[in-house]
């Protein structure tokens, strides 16, 4: 499996801002957390519709183990190439988390466990090292169109789940470690142009 999969502890108070995946309705939902009047913390969710764009940061992507047991999730996660640790608990799982940002969205994180959509992000990790000696300092652009049906067998019976159905389209210029200020990269397209304006840049 290409992201191999390792551990870093980070405490939920300080994770950016989140999108988040159902593998059981195929919905992408962007998370965004607000103090109220009285001074508590709550949260809105909108639904993301399809097409849509996001600079993906796959060269540091993060491998390791998500629980989101307990009232909040738990992450013990290294950046990819590193050893693996232990299992902290029984309701671990190997997953994945990982950089995203578009203009609309600014700088988030997106993780999941769950292995539909491992197997896709393994997929996708595998064509971004295929590229990447291509495009050296860049990183790339993930474009995704919807999802497809993925019907999984087992001793309890049959269950359907959507995977995300993604790929790369550009390679830009993009520095995930420094505040999002709403900047334009240069897009450089690595198959066929997508025709039009580029919403993700405009």
């Amino acid at each position: 499996m290409a992201l191999g999969l390792q551990t870093e502890t980070k405490s939920a108070g300080d994770i950016l801002p989140i999108i988040k995946y159902s593998a059981q309705s195929g919905d992408f939902v962007r998370v965004d957390r607000f103090q109220t009047s009285d001074g508590t913390w709550d949260k809105e969710e909108q639904e993301l519709a399809f097409p849509m764009e996001i600079i993906m940061d796959l060269g540091n992507i993060e491998v390791g183990w998500i629980s989101f047991e307990g009232g909040g999730p738990s992450f013990e996660m290294v950046k990819l190439g590193e050893p693996m640790p232990e299992r902290p608990t029984s309701k671990h799982n190997q997953g994945f988390r990982v950089k995203i940002a578009n203009k609309e969205l600014g700088l988030r994180e997106f993780s999941h466990q769950a292995k539909t959509v491992v197997r896709v992000m393994d997929a996708l990790h595998t064509e971004f090292e295929g590229l990447q000696l291509k495009n050296k300092g860049k990183v790339p652009v993930v474009q995704i169109t919807g999802t497809e049906r993925v019907l999984s067998k087992s001793p309890k019976g049959d269950k359907v789940y959507k995977a995300p159905v993604w790929k790369i389209t550009k390679w830009v210029d993009y520095e995930f470690d420094a505040k999002d200020e709403g900047g334009t990269p240069e897009a450089e397209p690595v198959q066929e142009e997508v025709g039009g304006d580029d919403p993700l840049f405009d």
